[in-house]
């Protein structure tokens, strides 16, 4: 097998790909993308190559790529130019003589119309950039992570409860832990060239359903009271999230709410070879969510 390179190294997805990965492949064929080698002296420690690159820079993408086989590439946040940096990828990939690009994207129903403004049109550029570039590639579509649903509920909902805008349909969430692992089984084994995976969770929940799964888990009460759309949004303004950033969230939770995400797919449980973990499984353990 060739040199695989995950991008985004340093950031959550990215870094817990590679615990995974070294279960399965030498660490000598393995490479770390940053931006700040310094922040990365722990893969370091571990074995990995690391190599400095940033989306922006197509210049510093062909020099990281060099030798290597596979990309893993880690999206890029939202309210920045992302199909800039997707494009500088995977040209810098095609350039470089790699030949196996694996892009993460976000879940997205059938003839949906639902659109996440930062989010949506540049999945749907690079996956139709990615089938006309002649690279093999793999598409692994989220759902929404489990990580982050303190942001949805707030930190502190086992002492407030849970407020949300109106809607009680169900989503599917995975953690992070779950998709990493899954990204790993990817890139060390052959066959999944050239395809698309829905990952989703271990079913699909609403978010009061959220309310009483914490209720259950830490045993006290967490009422669930239904809010409107405009006090949500004030209510994350009032928290320390700019503006856009609290409207961005709303329409998150409003996908979620109407059911944007809840289609179950066993493409998640057939990577990993066992069930992923339940929100029941990930909140006993990780919330609240820890400090910082």
């Amino acid at each position: 097998m060739g040199k695989i390179i995950v991008t985004g190294a340093t950031g959550h997805l990215g870094k817990q790909t590679f615990a995974p990965l070294l279960k399965r492949v030498p660490a000598s064929d393995v490479i770390a993308l940053v931006r700040d080698p310094t922040k990365a002296e722990d893969l370091s420690a571990l074995g990995i190559e690391i190599r400095q690159g940033d989306y922006f820079d197509h210049g510093s993408l062909v020099r990281a790529f060099e030798g290597v086989e596979k990309v893993m590439l880690v999206s890029a946040q939202a309210f920045t130019d992302r199909n800039t940096q997707h494009y500088n990828v995977i040209t810098a990939a095609r350039q470089a003589g790699a030949k196996h690009v694996v892009f993460m994207s976000i879940n997205r129903k059938e003839g949906s119309d639902f659109t996440m403004p930062e989010v949506t049109p540049s999945d749907v550029f690079v996956k139709a950039m990615l089938k006309a570039s002649g690279l093999i590639y793999t598409i692994v579509e989220h759902p929404p992570f489990l990580d982050v649903l303190h942001l949805y509920i707030g930190d502190k909902a086992l002492e407030l409860g849970v407020h949300m805008p109106p809607g009680d349909g169900k989503f599917t969430a995975v953690a992070r832990q779950d998709l990493a692992e899954a990204h790993a089984v990817i890139l060390s084994q052959p066959g999944h060239e050239n395809k698309t995976y829905k990952l989703t969770g271990y079913g699909s929940v609403s978010f009061r359903d959220v309310a009483a799964i914490l209720a259950e888990a830490k045993g006290v009460e967490v009422p669930y009271t239904v809010i409107s759309d405009q006090e949500y949004i004030k209510g994350l303004v009032a928290k320390g999230f700019p503006a856009v950033v609290a409207v961005f969230l709303h329409l998150w939770v409003t996908g979620m709410s109407k059911g944007e995400w809840d289609e179950v797919t066993p493409d998640l449980k057939t990577l990993l070879g066992r069930e992923p973990l339940t929100p029941a499984e990930f909140f006993a353990i990780d919330y609240p969510p820890p400090a910082g």
